[in-house]
């Protein structure tokens, strides 16, 4: 790089470096943050459960809560229980108490196999149900309600009842909430949201889902 090319390059990189200080100077409120990953593309449980290994790398309690997918054969779920991570709570199933993360299940499996709405709404009411208390446990940094907009879609849950309670949980909260369609009122609430927008995908080009990748 020529000396003239280079000068120009150090110059902006300074007047950024000034923008991002400046960022950094405002940014001082403390409080926990609700953070929506939305859209029709691949990677937002991924998302969120990179987050979720990040907050527990620091020794955090957290919880997960997964809708859906509970009849997966998950790596994820895995990975906590070989690792004594966590503690799963799944519906009308016992417990047992390890590690800095809960997790909870719903167990039914997607909406489209199982096609019972009163099953589905059921299985969905005691989950959230079970899972409630830690909306109002100082103790709990990160919750993580993964898949959670579908049951707003199929009026499995009250998306008002639901704003209400993230409105009254401990100040330093986190929750992380992922699934596609996010209702509005939730991404107007929320103080972070991404949308992941599907440019290409491998199961479309007939790929198969494979172990590791998918689940």
């Amino acid at each position: 790089m020529n000396t003239e090319k280079a000068q120009r390059h150090n110059e902006r990189m300074k007047r950024h470096k000034k923008i991002v200080d400046e960022k950094i100077d405002n940014a001082n409120i403390e409080q926990g943050v609700v953070i929506v990953i939305t859209g029709n593309g691949k990677g937002k449980t991924t998302s969120a459960l990179g987050t979720l290994l990040r907050s527990l790398g620091h020794g955090q309690q957290c919880a997960l809560v997964q809708f859906i997918k509970g009849q997966w054969d998950c790596g994820e779920t895995h990975f906590f229980a070989d690792n004594n991570i966590s503690h799963n709570k799944e519906s009308s199933k016992g417990t047992s108490e390890t590690g800095n993360l809960v997790t909870y299940t719903m167990n039914t499996g997607f909406t489209w196999n199982t096609q019972d709405f009163d099953k589905d709404k059921l299985a969905a009411e005691e989950v959230w149900k079970q899972a409630l208390p830690l909306f109002s446990d100082p103790e709990c940094n990160l919750i993580v309600l993964d898949e959670i907009t579908y049951m707003f879609k199929y009026k499995y849950l009250d998306i008002n009842d639901f704003i209400t309670v993230l409105n009254n949980r401990p100040r330093h909260q986190n929750v992380i909430i992922t699934g596609r369609a996010a209702p509005e009122e939730l991404i107007e609430m929320a103080d972070t949201v991404s949308e992941i927008r599907p440019v290409k995908h491998a199961f479309n080009q007939g790929i198969k889902a494979q172990e590791g990748i998918e689940w």
